[in-house]
This record gives C-alpha cells, sequence and structure tokens, in this order.
C-alpha cells in the first residue's frame, strides 16, 4: 500500500469523526444551546449542505495549484471550523462553524479519490479509494465513540478541541506523505464540467444522494432513537456508534473489493439490503437485540455503496474526473442533508422516533431503482452492444441488417 493512502486515511479520518460525532451529542448541544433535538439536527443538515456547496466550489478554487497543495488547504480549513464550533457561544456560531468545516469536506474526498485511484493499477482503483475512506469509517470506531464519550463526560466543547487537534495530524500526513504531482497537462475546467453531460455520471449522482440518503435518516437521530424507543442508556450510544463504525469498516472494504470485480450486481445487493433492513428498522426498533443488529447492518449496507459509485463516477468522467469525483462527494452530503430534514419533519409530526428508518427505506428503494435503470441504459449504449457482440471471421463481408440487434 502506498504511504500516501495512509495519510489520506488520516485525514479522512478526522473528517469523519466531526461529521459523525454530533449524531451521538446532539441531545447535549441542543440542551447546551437551548434548542431542541429537531433544531439541533440543522447542524447535521447545515454541515451537509455545506458538504454540497463546498465540494464543487473549492475544486473550482483550487484548480490552479497541485492536489497537494489543495488538500492541504483544505485540512486548514477543517482545523478553523472546528475551533469555531468548540467555541461558539450560541448555536448559530456552532452552526457557522459547522458550514465553515463542511467546505473542506467534498473537495478533500474529491480530490482524494483521484490522487488514491492514480497510484494503484486501473483494476485496484476501487480498492485504493476503499482504503482512503477506511480513514472515515475507522473513525466511526474509534475517533466517534471517543468523541461521544468525552462529550458526555467533559463535555462537547472539548470534543470539538480534539477534532481539530485530529484535523492538525491529518495536515501534517499529507505535508510529509502525499506526493506533489502536477495536474495533468491539457485537463483544464471546461473539461472537467463537461463530465456532467454524461447522464451515467448525474445517474451515479442521483444514487448516492437517495442511497445515503436512507443511511442517515435512520442514523441521524440515532441517539434519541436507541433512548426512547429501544430503551438503551445515554451511556449506551458510545458503543452503538461503534457497532455502526464496525459495520461502516467491514462494507466498505467489501465494497472496495467486489466493486473491482462486479461493481452493478454489488451496488444491488448493497442498496436493496439497506431498503429491506431499514423498512424491518422501523417496527423492530423497540427490541434491543434487534436495534443493534440493525445499526450494524446500515453501517455496512450503506458504506459498501461508497466505493462502486465513486469508481463509477471516476470511471465515466472521461479523463476530467476531480469536479466529479467532489460533486459526487457533495452528493453524499446532499442525501444526508435530506434525510436529516425528512426525519426531523416526520418526528416534529410526532411519528416517534423510529419513523425516520421508513424515510430512509423509501430513499434506497428509489435508489435501486435508479441502479437498475442506469445498468440497462448502459448495456443498451453503442460501446457495450460492440463489446459484447462475438467475434466473426466473416463479420466484414457479411453485414448485420438494420434492426437486427437485440437490447
Amino acid at each position: 500500500m502506498p504511504l500516501a493512502l495512509l495519510a489520506l486515511a488520516i485525514g479522512a479520518f478526522g473528517i469523519g469523526t466531526t461529521e459523525f460525532v454530533i449524531m451521538g451529542l446532539l441531545p447535549q448541544v441542543g440542551a447546551d444551546l437551548g434548542v431542541s433535538v429537531p433544531t439541533a439536527g440543522f447542524l447535521v443538515t447545515g454541515y451537509a449542505l455545506g458538504v454540497m456547496i463546498g465540494a464543487p466550489l473549492m475544486t473550482v478554487l483550487g484548480t490552479k495549484i497541485s492536489r497537494k497543495n489543495m488538500l492541504m488547504l483544505l485540512m486548514g480549513l477543517f482545523i478553523i471550523g472546528n475551533v469555531i464550533s468548540a467555541v461558539a457561544p450560541v448555536f448559530a456560531v456552532m452552526l457557522i462553524g459547522r458550514v465553515v468545516a463542511s467546505l473542506a469536506h467534498g473537495a478533500f474526498f474529491g480530490i482524494g479519490s483521484v490522487v488514491a485511484a492514480e497510484l494503484v493499477a486501473p483494476e485496484k482503483k476501487a480498492g485504493a479509494i476503499s482504503m482512503m475512506f477506511t480513514g472515515l469509517t475507522v473513525a466511526n470506531v474509534v475517533g466517534v465513540p471517543v468523541g461521544t464519550f468525552v462529550g458526555q463526560s467533559a463535555g462537547w466543547r472539548v470534543t470539538f478541541l480534539l477534532v481539530a487537534a485530529l484535523g492538525v495530524l491529518g495536515l501534517a500526513g499529507v505535508a510529509k506523505l502525499v506526493p506533489d504531482v502536477p495536474k495533468p497537462e491539457g485537463v483544464r475546467l471546461r473539461h472537467e464540467v463537461a463530465a456532467f453531460k454524461n447522464g451515467q455520471v448525474i445517474l451515479a449522482m442521483a444514487m448516492t444522494v437517495l442511497g445515503f440518503g436512507g443511511v442517515f435518516a435512520a442514523i441521524t437521530y440515532i441517539a434519541p432513537m436507541m433512548t426512547e424507543v429501544s430503551g438503551f442508556a445515554e451511556s449506551s450510544v458510545t458503543w452503538l456508534m461503534v457497532v455502526f463504525g464496525v459495520g461502516m469498516v467491514v462494507g466498505n472494504l467489501l465494497g472496495g473489493r467486489f466493486a473491482d470485480r462486479r461493481l452493478m450486481p454489488m451496488l444491488y445487493t448493497a442498496l436493496g439490503g439497506l431498503a429491506v433492513v431499514l423498512l424491518l428498522f422501523t417496527f423492530l426498533a423497540s427490541g434491543k437485540v434487534a436495534a443493534v443488529v440493525a445499526v450494524f447492518l446500515i453501517g455496512a449496507l450503506g458504506f459498501a455503496t461508497v466505493p462502486p459509485l465513486q469508481k463509477r463516477v471516476l470511471d465515466h468522467a472521461h479523463g476530467a474526473p476531480t469536479l466529479a469525483s467532489a460533486a459526487n462527494i457533495g452528493a453524499f452530503n446532499l442525501g444526508n442533508a435530506l434525510a436529516a430534514w425528512l426525519g426531523g419533519l416526520v418526528i416534529s409530526a410526532h411519528l416517534g422516533y423510529a419513523a425516520p428508518n421508513a424515510v430512509g427505506a423509501v430513499l434506497a428503494a428509489a435508489a435501486l431503482v435508479l441502479a437498475v435503470v442506469s445498468h440497462r441504459l448502459e448495456l443498451r449504449s453503442p460501446d457495450a452492444k460492440a463489446a459484447a457482440a462475438p467475434a466473426r471471421p466473416d463479420a466484414a463481408a457479411e453485414p448485420v441488417p438494420a434492426g437486427s440487434a437485440r437490447s
């Protein structure tokens, strides 16, 4: 494994910690800043929207400098945002800090995905991407539980100061280990933007929004769901986040491994399984054992979609993948924002803390439908038909009648 992948994983670890640790601390943050839990959920929504906007914006702003320097600048922005969150006197300032930190998120993972893919052979791209995202998933096994425990014991402000320190470590790792490779010659912003004309890129991003929305519909409100519905003690939220994190690690690694072999079957399995688990979790959330199993499976199935979807975007971006890759990270977080908002709506409508699971099931099922549509369109494309056609010695001498090809 190239050491540069380790550096990217370190940065991803810090970003993953700040993204997910807020979910286990929503009740504490809300109580301290004088807002309700659904209102505190805007810290998740605001972060996600910041990622969605910041991913393409920061990538465009960074087109004039090397990818390594841009990654370092993004980690600096991440550190500043988390310090603002840690010292915020009121909810509005905390929200601003979350948005500032989020501006670095999408571009870091987008540019990092391109760097990771370029460090290995073509047939190992998804695996390299999953190695970078392992930092994010491991954050949920180590960083998030520790951050949740610290937040519940010493105060949530201490947690965000520690997250800022993780950002410093990530910055040092990128500076030391990531090679300063110049950007490809001849690739300009217009080439990057042109990738969005490809329907498969747009469909992959739509799958990302809906599929990851299914995950966050449930996980955003995991703390009140587990304490109010499943009957767990508040202190149990920490190890429940560990269970979710372990699922993320397992799913991410399996997704990377199988996406390099059979990408679309991997997506079908993950999205279909996620929809079923979320639907069942809606009705079984009151059972502690069922809740633990569901939390693990949501993490595993949800993050099994990350490497294949990111690779699919890179494959269809035709030589100018940086902006499309970053935009797809923004799509993950658009799904997060959509799900957090919809989950807050159903909770505010007094449908209960388990109701967001049903929202997630619908979103995941919609993503599965798009995956099927995308694959069928791909199989009908001229390139796919030509690749699938058997070679015949007399093909040149025997024209194929128009309309005779099967779709």
